[in-house]
């Protein structure tokens, strides 16, 4: 039976399903080795069979957000498509793909060619993820003519305006900080100041996701931070994993004790713990604040308002109303009360100011994509190219129909 086949295909993680799916199974996008077992290749989530998550060795297909090891992308495609979803028969399935804004030409080509010649996919639609991302919410809200889709992931946050389903492309904007800098950072701050961590991206990437969170009076919390005692609410303990009785580390109030009488605990229970003050908002504080660590850009509610400003003037209040935020990073709490803030205090005063934050942030450019393959009627800019059509008129039709078709002109009749 023919299906359509939804991949939201992050530098991270790949999120895939079929479009009548709930949810997608998040599958990380990578090829990783262990240590103590160095022989063996793990795909995917085969990483889940790895008895020593210490030191892993990963081999990605993106690279600064672009996909660029393509063996290690087809390898990855080849076990999602042929064994994480189904037995594939791709000849009469459709594909619906996700790629980065602004993607490059010779990629969105080779994309077109292993999904059509290889795969041989019956039909393809390949647009940016934030695209999915504004058609589901203006699906939810159809009395949106805009909305702003702030899309923060694993290699770069991008702000990409929106009217009636296409890119303003005079607006679009990019943050060259995503999840992996911010891990990155968070390695290098607990290497100098605690414990040698600099190998170990997998433990301290569950680190960041445990105990981070974003504040709302950084200059208050970082004084709080220096406190000592009960004094300090911030301060929490992160007990590593050992990979024998614990695969995840936990995050928890400080014990009370001395810091020999600290060490003394840890040795007794076999727990490494690390103590984590201002690392827990300092580093998220990095996507409002890029230039704290020497990236000379405007932060996400900067580049917000920068964005609206270059958009015509009749459509800043629709879009300072619907703003949406996706993406990993937008699992930090307090994420969208800081964003809501500080763009309402740039926004001219009579102008509503809307975040929207879905639940599941991560996974809301995959389900625009399902809902899109699924909806009974789809208007005409977003016609996926059928492997007849490729065979017929091949890049040339691709190029019209997933980039031009889709960036909003004065001229362009909607």
């Amino acid at each position: 039976m023919a299906a359509t086949v939804v991949l939201d295909n992050g530098a991270y993680s790949l999120k895939v399903g079929v479009a009548s799916d709930q949810e997608p199974k998040f599958i990380p996008n990578c090829i990783t080795r262990s240590k103590a077992e160095r022989r063996k290749n793990f795909i995917g989530d085969q990483l889940e069979e790895c008895k020593d998550l210490s030191g892993l060795y990963y081999v990605l297909p993106f690279q600064r957000g672009h996909l660029v090891n393509w063996d290690t992308q087809r390898q990855v495609w080849d076990y999602v498509l042929g064994e994480a979803v189904m037995a594939l028969q791709s000849e009469t399935h459709s594909l619906v793909v996700s790629e980065p804004v602004y993607n490059f030409r010779s990629i969105q080509d080779t994309m077109n060619e292993i999904f059509f010649e290889e795969y041989k996919f019956s039909s393809l639609l390949r647009l940016p993820a934030p695209s999915y991302s504004s058609f589901l919410y203006q699906q939810a809200h159809p009395s949106s003519l805009c909305c702003l889709v702030v899309d923060t992931g694993y290699s770069f946050t991008h702000i990409v305006p929106y009217y009636r389903g296409k890119i303003v492309e005079k607006g679009v904007k990019r943050i060259d900080v995503g999840g992996k800098l911010l891990t990155n950072y968070l390695k290098e701050i607990v290497s100098y100041r605690q414990l040698h961590v600099m190998d170990e991206t997998y433990v301290m990437n569950q680190v960041k996701e445990d105990s981070c969170y974003v504040s709302q009076e950084f200059l208050r919390d970082m004084d709080t931070s220096r406190k000592k005692g009960s004094a300090n609410t911030i301060l929490r303990e992160y007990v590593l994993p050992d990979f024998t009785n614990r695969r995840r580390g936990s995050l928890r109030e400080p014990v009370g004790k001395s810091g020999h009488q600290q060490q003394q605990h840890n040795q007794q229970t076999d727990e490494q713990c690390l103590k984590l003050a201002n690392e827990r908002f300092s580093i998220p504080e990095i996507l409002f604040h890029p230039s704290n660590i020497g990236i000379e850009q405007m932060g996400i509610p900067e580049a917000i308002a920068h964005s609206i400003s270059l958009t015509p003037a009749p459509m800043h209040p629709h879009l300072y109303a619907n703003i949406i935020v996706t993406g990993g990073n937008a699992l930090f709490p307090g994420f969208e009360t800081r964003v809501l803030s500080e763009v309402r205090k740039i926004a001219p005063d009579d102008y509503d100011v809307n975040v929207t934050v879905p639940e599941a942030p991560p996974s809301y450019a995959w389900l625009g994509g399902a809902t899109l393959a699924s909806a009974s009627s789809k208007p005409g800019h977003l016609v996926p190219v059928t492997l007849a059509e490729y065979r017929e008129h091949g890049h040339s039709l691709c190029y019209r129909r997933f980039n031009k078709m889709q960036v909003w002109t004065p001229s362009s009749t909607t």
